[in-house]
């Protein structure tokens, strides 16, 4: 099977790159993917041979090749046979999870989460640890390898795709390299993808925390476009337009947390005053969480009305340690927004977003799996 690539995050077929220009080699990558993405979504039920080319547009002939050759590498499998309107009941193929594994790593400033998925990004192993992200990149690493071993370590070696690490940013995505990392300005450079491929053996894809989440809440069906705020030791958004991660031209969109909408306000990590960030968990600190879900609301209606969404959802230990009075703050903010600039169909909705605590390490598990199943913002 196909192996994650060090040096872009994509995934390799046995034919090149799928990343690569438009030929025949690639097509049949891209078809390839096509049909294991439709295998995966048919869950344990399968789904037919004719259903795959129906669905793909693919000719019968070409979804045979891909087929055998998804069973040979132990991607497929038969799952049973199904009633057909005429003629022999069809034979329905389907996914093997344990196939092929992802290790998805989540480094916030003082906590690190890993846990291990299988193909169809259920979590099958995880594991967490105290961590500091200022101790300096030789801990840091040493802590992400003594994470991962344990994970990996149960399964075939040739069926790890590769490790997706998601952390604040803001970062380079294409090259894994740090920028400022606020709070933390020595990481400014590190090629955080590199070393820590060559301290675990595996392809690594690097990204930021938000937009792992967002591609996790993208993959397990959240449909349309919308914001993921996660406010935790930190503030920051992962953006989905269109059912796509938006990174920006430099991979630098989401930097939500570091809006000003105080310009005499305390001053921030990232040296601005007045920053959402700031405000937000200075009035965790003092006790004002309601205050603090208001500050993110305005936030999030800067965010609603300049990109015109279609929801918003909450994530990050701060939110999940008071979810109902997140969830309403921010949504009442949105209302009245709303309400005074006359919003066709009223305030987007507002929810705690599924994952939980573990949400961006799994995340960060489809960076790695996303490009398997014909995933470009992966």
């Amino acid at each position: 099977m196909g192996a994650v690539s060090g040096t872009n995050g994509g995934l390799k077929g046995e034919h090149g790159d799928s990343r690569g220009g438009v030929n025949l080699l690639g097509l049949r990558s891209h078809n390839t993917a096509l049909v294991l993405d439709l295998l995966r979504t048919a869950g344990a039920e399968g789904i037919s041979r004719l259903e795959l080319a129906e669905r793909t547009g693919l000719t019968p002939q070409a979804v045979s090749k891909i087929t055998a050759r998804l069973r040979e590498q132990g991607l497929a499998a038969e799952a049973g046979r199904r009633a057909s309107t005429g003629g022999k009941p069809r034979t329905v193929l389907r996914l093997v999870p344990d196939a092929g594994h992802a290790v998805g790593v989540h480094l916030d400033r003082d906590e690190l989460r890993a846990v291990l998925v299988d193909l169809t990004g259920t979590v099958v192993g995880r594991r967490r640890a105290p961590l500091d992200l200022g101790a300096g990149a030789e801990a840091v690493l040493h802590g992400v390898e003594e994470a991962v071993r344990p994970l990996t370590a149960p399964v075939p070696a040739g069926s790890v795709l590769g490790a997706g690490v998601a952390l604040p940013g803001p970062l380079d995505h294409v090259r894994g390299v740090l920028h400022r990392v606020t709070g933390f300005p020595e990481w400014d450079g590190f090629p955080l993808r590199d070393a820590l491929a060559g301290r675990l053996g595996l392809p690594v894809v690097v990204d930021k925390d938000t937009n792992a989440a967002a591609l996790g809440l993208a993959v397990a069906g959240e449909g349309g476009s919308f914001a993921y705020l996660h406010l935790g030791t930190g503030l920051g958004a992962g953006l989905v337009i269109g059912g796509v991660v938006h990174r920006g031209a430099r991979t630098g969109a989401g930097e939500f947390g570091h809006q000003v909408i105080q310009l005499d306000g305390p001053v921030c990590g990232c040296g601005n005053r007045g920053c959402i960030e700031v405000l937000c968990l200075g009035a965790v600190r003092r006790g004002r969480t309601a205050e603090a879900a208001r500050v993110l609301g305005a936030g999030a209606a800067n965010l609603v009305g300049l990109l015109d969404i279609d929801g918003v959802l909450l994530g990050g230990r701060v939110v999940t340690g008071a979810a109902e009075t997140f969830v309403h703050g921010v949504a009442e903010v949105l209302r009245e927004r709303a309400e005074r600039e006359g919003t066709p169909g009223g305030a987007v909705p507002v929810r705690v977003a599924g994952g939980g605590e573990w949400g961006v390490a799994a995340g960060a598990g489809q960076l790695v799996l996303g490009p398997l199943f014909g995933r470009r913002d992966a």
